[in-house]
């Protein structure tokens, strides 16, 4: 086997898992999310604040590139198919932090995941070793300002 091969089969497993999406935080099964393909309004996406409602696969996903989750609702309210209600609102899973990428785990100061994080979900170790502790509710806003996209979610 050449090196690039051994690369490429590294790129191919990130792909794999990038296909995995996120979804948003008012549903009951993930099977519920069929019925999203013969929703034509999409209208969850169109009323998310903050913009984070993607469709992939004809499904609502959740890209926190740009912004987080505020938990507002609106888009458990908006849903037509009835795949999101506010009855099963839930907390997203909790990011993990890549040590590997990180800043801080490099001892270079950097705390904008912890600056954002409203309900105080990261603390450090003095002024490195950044974690994200259970009061995390998984809202995402520490995954966009990451300068090293070091914060994400497994699948993601």
């Amino acid at each position: 086997m050449r090196r690039r091969e051994v690369f490429g089969i590294f790129s191919r497993n990130a792909e794999q898992k990038k296909s995995i999406p996120l979804f948003p935080p008012y549903f009951e099964k993930e099977e519920d999310f069929e019925k999203c393909k013969e929703c034509e309004s999409k209208a969850c996406q169109s009323v998310c604040e903050e913009n984070i409602i993607v469709i992939v696969n004809d499904k609502p996903s959740l890209d926190f590139s740009k912004s987080g989750c505020t938990f507002c609702d609106e888009c458990a309210k908006a849903c037509e198919a009835g795949v999101l209600s506010i009855e099963y609102k839930k907390d997203i899973p909790a990011p993990k932090i890549n040590m590997i990428g990180c800043l801080a785990w490099h001892k270079t100061i950097c705390s904008m995941c912890k600056d954002i994080c409203e309900v105080g979900a990261i603390q450090f170790t003095g002024l490195f070793n950044p974690e994200i502790g259970e009061v995390c509710n998984g809202c995402g806003f520490c995954v966009g300002v990451c300068p090293t996209q070091a914060i994400g979610w497994e699948g993601q």
